[in-house]
């Protein structure tokens, strides 16, 4: 997919769409959507990986928030910059305002921002409480929050936590890991937007809808 014309932020991140497809394909690693993915407004869901970004950029459109450390990174942090992803200072109060008026201006697109508001990726044993700085941007506004959640499934029966990325673990290491794992597969559940008028409440009330849709994810994978 080449892009002509005018390379604007949107027709980058269709272009980080199709790749990411295209990726997944190469690499033997399937997908499987259930519920109907936004064409806008804020998205919310947990965080295993940096498999995650790979996977929800395949399943959709999105502009994507992420610690100011990715910027950096070798590779990743170039692709990322370049598909307009948000980058958040954590240490920062200045950036998190300015994070937020990025967030805003991007709601007005045609894509949808996508948060981990659990704010660092687990080992999935458990959704984190979420935290609500980064969705008052879209309470504030009346933008719609929409949950999702990702499960991964490795077929012979080996826990998920393997190809989740938590804690001190290394990146290269993880990643030629991961690599190594014959037949594995993401499961993500979107859940219905929503308009909420309180961060603290969009934030409790859409991790629980989360930490449900990962409980049906694993019930749907038992069956």
């Amino acid at each position: 997919m080449r892009l002509r014309g005018p390379i604007t932020v949107e027709r980058r991140v269709r272009w980080a769409h199709a790749s990411s497809q295209r990726i997944l394909a190469r690499l033997g690693i399937r997908y499987h959507v259930a519920g109907t993915p936004p064409t806008h407004g804020l998205v919310v869901c947990n965080h295993l990986s940096y498999l995650d970004v790979l996977i929800l950029s395949a399943v959709m459109p999105c502009f994507f928030v992420a610690k100011m450390e990715i910027s950096g990174w070798p590779l990743f942090g170039k692709a990322a910059r370049n598909v307009g992803t948000i980058f958040l200072d954590r240490s920062s109060q200045e950036s998190a305002t300015s994070v937020a008026e990025q967030m805003t201006e991007r709601f007005k697109l045609p894509i949808p921002v996508l948060l981990f508001p659990e704010g660092t990726s687990t080992d999935g044993s458990q959704v984190l409480r979420f935290h609500s700085r980064l969705i008052d941007p879209a309470t504030s506004t009346g933008t719609p929050i929409t949950t999702a959640a990702v499960r991964y499934l490795i077929e012979d029966g080996t826990p998920e936590r393997e190809l989740c990325w938590y804690g001190g673990a290394s990146f290269a290491p993880h990643l030629l890991k991961v690599l190594g794992v014959a037949g594995f597969s993401a499961k993500v559940r979107f859940g219905e937007s929503r308009v909420y008028t309180d961060r603290r409440v969009a934030a409790d009330t859409t991790h629980a809808e989360v930490t449900t849709m990962r409980e049906q994810l694993q019930l749907s994978i038992e069956q």
